[in-house]
């Protein structure tokens, strides 16, 4: 039924589970999986009167966000070749990470987003708008959701 899987990660604990239920469920699909890490933008600077940055913050920034990046994605690779998924990555910077997500399986052609969820309830669910809650009301495929 599902031939290309999204597997959004950030190399944290809960997506590698969730990179694991992916392969295990890509594999029994015989599907392909596109994994995609979202780097944040450097973040814009006040400038103002007396403000002070260096001019290397920018470059260290992305050089340290694509060193987490190709970690997170190395792994979601290594899992997968070690199930024989076929895979790919990719890695982005966007600000808003669901319209990244969104977007990338469009790009890709993608049939199923597959990714975590941090299970926030109550109150901490009120305050916070999570990524998964705005791909789940955003995206046009379906979202399957690890918890």
């Amino acid at each position: 039924m599902f031939k290309h899987l999204l597997v959004p990660t950030d190399g944290s604990e809960l997506s590698l589970a969730a990179v694991q239920h992916a392969v295990s469920f890509a594999s029994d699909a015989g599907a392909h999986i596109t994994f995609l890490y979202i780097e944040q933008p450097f973040p814009a600077p006040y400038i103002g009167e007396g403000a002070i940055m260096d001019e290397n913050a920018p470059a260290t920034f992305h050089e340290q966000a694509d060193i987490k990046a190709q970690q997170a994605l190395v792994q979601a690779e290594y899992i997968a070749r070690g199930s024989n998924v076929e895979c790919s990555t990719l890695a982005t910077i966007c600000k808003s990470p669901y319209e990244a997500i969104i977007d990338a399986a469009k790009r890709n052609s993608c049939d199923l987003i597959f990714m975590a969820s941090h299970g926030r309830v109550g109150l901490e669910r009120l305050l916070t708008s999570s990524t998964t809650e705005k791909v789940l009301i955003h995206a046009d495929i379906p979202v399957l959701v690890h918890r």
